[in-house]
């Protein structure tokens, strides 16, 4: 098995799909996790083209939010889309960020991404609220390579 595949159990998985439906009941932003075993770009790099690859920057308005995950190097980044840039402060993803990677540096992979996912639909929510039509533009699977 590789190290994408140890990282969580199917059980874990389905928590963190969990918890990206409970996010998206707050927000119409738009949450996606990726995880892959290694990369030789920055993590930030990396996401910005798994972003692409995954057709998140192709949102209504431009919402997507993507948590990266580079098992193998201990790497992660949070990256969200233009829309989300263009109205939140610089440091918007700092405190997320830092829930996420205090339970990584304690073995805590599932509960980081849970933690990260809810605090990221809580704080979305001012910017991009939960619409009663708002439709569902991106799977909640977590992907790979």
């Amino acid at each position: 098995m590789s190290k994408t595949e140890d990282f969580l159990s199917k059980a874990e998985e389905q928590e963190i799909v969990q918890a990206i439906l409970e996010a998206e009941k707050n927000t119409s932003g738009e949450i996606r996790v990726h995880i892959e075993e290694h990369s030789e770009k920055s993590p930030l790099e990396r996401a910005q083209e798994v972003f692409f690859e995954l057709q998140m920057n192709k949102t209504q308005e431009q919402n997507g939010v993507l948590f990266y995950v580079c098992v193998a190097d201990k790497k992660f980044a949070i990256l969200g889309d233009e829309g989300i840039d263009k109205v939140v402060a610089a440091d918007f993803w700092d405190c997320t960020k830092d829930t996420v990677i205090a339970n990584f540096k304690e073995g805590n992979f599932k509960n980081g991404l849970v933690e990260g996912i809810l605090r990221a639909g809580e704080r979305l929510k001012k910017y991009f609220p939960y619409q009663s039509d708002d439709t569902n533009e991106l799977s909640n699977e977590i992907s790979r390579s």
